[in-house]
């Protein structure tokens, strides 16, 4: 009986993980996808059709329910990557800000300068604001959006200054 149930949960387990990215998973009745030698180690050859039938059933209907949560977790998943790689471009309604430093040699703010930041991020300065005489190098950041429209703005840890920019990378 332990040996039943162990064979089930590997093969639920194995069945679950092919499924996964399938809408309607296709699986075959357990007769008909293990072998003879199988079939008879997990003692499946001992039920009745009745039970075989019922067993069939509930594999399929676990398989689909596992299938169903793996497409949900991963449709989440995918959506949250697309708002990270996204963010600056488009506005997804969080507050979050983006935490990053500027790579390299950071001279202040002016109106057109650019700024790499080491999570790959390009972002450009639209509006002036002053930072003088402000030299670091590698300077953490912090981006956050305005509370209303498309701004975001720029602020260099230490600073309370803060500059407007869009993201063009």
């Amino acid at each position: 009986m332990k040996m039943s149930r162990l064979f089930l949960s590997i093969a639920l387990v194995a069945v679950s993980t092919c499924a996964i990215g399938q809408e309607n998973p296709p699986l075959e009745p357990l007769r008909d996808a293990m072998s003879e030698s199988e079939f008879k180690a997990a003692g499946l050859d001992k039920l009745s059709p009745a039970e075989l039938a019922a067993l069939d059933a509930w594999l399929r209907n676990r398989v689909g329910q596992q299938t169903a949560q793996a497409v949900a977790q991963a449709k989440q998943e995918g959506r949250k990557e697309v708002e990270q790689e996204t963010r600056g471009f488009f506005d997804f309604g969080t507050a979050e800000p983006i935490a990053s430093t500027i790579v390299g040699a950071f001279n202040g703010f002016a109106k057109g300068r650019q700024y790499t930041l080491a999570n790959g991020q390009v972002w450009e300065q639209v509006e002036s604001a002053s930072l003088a005489g402000v030299r670091r190098t590698d300077p953490v950041v912090k981006i956050t959006p305005s509370r209303f429209g498309n701004t975001w703005f720029m602020k260099i840890d230490g600073y309370n200054t803060a500059a407007p920019v869009r993201r063009i990378k």
